[in-house]
């Protein structure tokens, strides 16, 4: 294949790896808002309980609060950091997300707490690693639960079941890092990957089971339970009275739903999973899009604001950290 030809392949294929995220995302929103009927969308903003939105919009950025505390845990075997710096670091990453495709959020927050803790960009990294293994084991634990409560659709446990499956897999990888022994100066290897690989398990065995890994893990069951009742409490905002645990079983598909990286912010899969879940509680289409809108503008709004502050405020600009973090992706090196 000639120059000219390769050019041309790899600009097709940056740009449907630009375009795609955004096409599923039109599909979404197309389906959502077709057949809704306009007055009753009118009228649904119209008698928006705006008490029960403040409510709905303190506990949503508790659990971020919540997510700093389990955070700041888990790398406090690093150094010191306080909560604070913590949540600032991930509504950066958070705001990140909301402005970029592809999720380089963690990468993001990753790379700023790094900084602040002159600390290897690899080894803060395993602890994002921790936490995702963490937020798998309560969902798949969540959606376990919502089943003996709520009747939830076959995909929806089919996929816990995988959750759960994977959840027992990393599990397992995690017992195999903190149990293996680290090796020896004379047989660690040079290779870059090897090297990345090797300062992760590292801060694996780290980790341990230690307190601050247990205390981590219990603070990830408060991040979803508070999240859980933010939304039901947008819920009881726009009039759709279906108890907690509905509310809760919503979130959860909305999660599920939007794992995979999309477009920014989610848009488009967020609105198609909240309408799906509603759909399940006999909730009408005209109301569970109204509900998809309004949960999505009041919880991104204040998400967007904290977002730009915390990165403002930490003296980099999103464009700057981006390269930064390329050039450590490109050529990894830990920090002494």
């Amino acid at each position: 294949m000639s120059n000219t030809s390769k050019t041309i392949a790899q600009f097709l294929l940056a740009s449907v790896k630009q375009i795609w995220p955004w096409f599923v995302a039109a599909l979404c929103l197309v389906w959502v808002f077709h057949d809704i009927r306009p007055d009753r969308l009118f009228d649904l903003a119209f008698h928006i309980n705006w008490w029960w939105i403040a409510l709905g919009i303190a506990l949503d950025v508790a659990s971020y609060a919540a997510q700093g505390l389990r955070w700041q845990l888990l790398l406090s075997r690093d150094g010191n950091i306080t909560v604070t710096k913590a949540t600032q670091a991930i509504y950066a990453g958070l705001f990140a997300n909301e402005i970029l495709p592809l999720r380089p959020g963690e990468l993001v927050r990753t790379w700023l707490v790094s900084r602040w803790m002159n600390r290897s960009f690899t080894g803060i990294l395993s602890t994002l690693g921790v936490e995702r293994f963490f937020d798998a084991i309560w969902l798949a634990a969540g959606i376990g639960i919502m089943a003996f409560f709520v009747p939830l659709p076959q995909a929806i446990t089919s996929a816990a079941k995988i959750l759960g499956m994977i959840s027992i897999i990393c599990i397992a990888i995690f017992a195999v890092l903190v149990l293996s022994r680290e090796r020896s100066n004379t047989n660690k290897s040079t290779n870059a990957i090897s090297k990345v690989l090797e300062t992760f398990a590292s801060s694996i065995r780290a980790i341990g089971f230690s307190s601050g890994f247990f205390l981590s893990l219990l603070g990830s069951a408060l991040i979803l339970v508070a999240q859980a009742l933010s939304f039901w409490c947008i819920m009881a905002a726009c009039g759709i009275h279906i108890g907690v645990l509905p509310a809760a079983a919503v979130l959860l598909i909305v999660h599920l739903g939007t794992t995979i990286p999309n477009a920014p912010s989610n848009i488009g899969s967020f609105q198609f999973f909240c309408v799906l879940g509603l759909s399940l509680f006999g909730i009408d289409k005209t109301t569970a899009g109204g509900f998809s809108i309004l949960v999505f503008v009041v919880l991104t709004a204040p998400l967007w604001l904290l977002g730009f502050f915390a990165l403002s405020q930490s003296g980099n600009a999103i464009t700057g950290i981006r390269e930064e973090i390329s050039k450590l992706t490109e050529h990894p090196k830990d920090k002494s």
